[in-house]
């Protein structure tokens, strides 16, 4: 780990403000992810600005039936909350079903969305890689891919967002909220982040020196079942082979609205949008459910070391919309 300053923000504005008087400085809140890229030499800022001060504010439920959640908030704590268990169960299952209960009592809300992607050719330095050093190469396109994209991938990167809170998130059409120099603002997840194109190295669309002060989530319907569905290697402390965040609003056998978004598959949560559109106002029969999978995996483009997630993919998402429905069921 190379030599770096440190310094304590006071408030937000405060910051914001230290990281525009360095532009290669990086926010620290929990570390987990950051400080470990810092170890391998991936990430090299040359201050660090500790936010962990800061009053972000808590979890306050919102009078239209939503939450806001501050950035500071801890994952377990967000997983916990009484609040977001009953109205977001697939909030708190997706929480859960990421990292070691350790690892959960550090991890921030804000530092949870920014977590960078865990293909090995880009945490390997020796390796070249067009997000870690734009120009050089992705060597994982004809390399080691198991683990990669198979959709939104471009021919400059097939690496793909790790994190499971924030697929829960775009499933619920949740926003970030961030301030600026030029004051606070708010994008919806779906927007906060981005295909790799030909710039890869850029994970999401929060402008430099921002920081991230929350997440508002809007509420669902009376009635909704929703849930977060994982399949990977091991049953802990393991990353997603592919990953499902869905909710399911039913009355009398027609889908109202349906909202799916994956993880593990794209660089980004990848809201499944063709196959939503194709399930509202149909009836929830498992026909319907696999003729939308379908219809979303047409766009897949996998490698061939990783086709399988394309099987795994669809079978997952016709399972747990099955399950839905007959617990939807009167």
């Amino acid at each position: 780990m190379r030599p770096f300053a440190y310094e304590r923000a006071a408030d937000a504005a405060a910051a914001v403000a230290l990281l525009a008087a360095h532009p290669r400085a990086k926010p620290l809140a929990g570390g987990t992810n950051l400080v470990d890229l810092m170890r391998l030499g991936v990430e090299d800022p040359d201050t660090l600005v500790d936010i962990n001060r800061i009053d972000f504010g808590g979890i306050d439920d919102l009078e239209a039936g939503g939450i806001r959640v501050g950035a500071g908030v801890r994952n377990s704590d967000l997983a916990g909350s009484l609040s977001v268990r009953v109205k977001f169960p697939v909030l708190a299952e997706a929480i859960l079903a990421g990292a070691s209960g350790q690892v959960r009592n550090m991890a921030s809300v804000g530092g949870n969305l920014l977590q960078r992607t865990r293909c090995l050719y880009f945490t390997d330095t020796t390796k070249p890689c067009n997000k870690r050093l734009p120009g050089s190469g992705c060597p994982a396109i004809a390399g080691s891919s198991r683990e990669l994209a198979i959709l939104g991938a471009s021919p400059s990167c097939i690496a793909t967002y790790p994190g499971d809170m924030a697929v829960a998130l775009s499933a619920l059409s949740a926003s970030v909220n961030f301030l600026t120099l030029d004051g606070e603002r708010e994008m919806a997840v779906d927007d906060f982040y981005r295909l790799p194109g030909d710039r890869p190295e850029l994970d999401t669309n929060l402008p430099a020196g921002a920081v991230i002060t929350g997440i508002t989530v809007p509420s669902l319907a009376a009635g909704v079942r929703s849930t977060y569905r994982k399949a990977r290697d091991r049953r802990s402390f393991a990353f997603g082979l592919v990953t499902l965040a869905a909710a399911l609003h039913i009355e009398g056998g027609i889908i109202v609205d349906v909202r799916l978004a994956f993880g593990g598959v794209a660089h980004k949560p990848w809201r499944a949008t063709r196959a939503e559109a194709l399930l509202r106002g149909s009836a929830a029969e498992i026909e319907r459910f696999e003729a939308a999978i379908d219809a979303e995996l047409a766009q897949a483009t996998p490698t061939e070391e990783n086709a399988f997630k394309v099987a795994l993919l669809r079978r997952l998402v016709v399972g747990t919309l099955v399950d839905l429905s007959l617990e939807a069921a009167p």
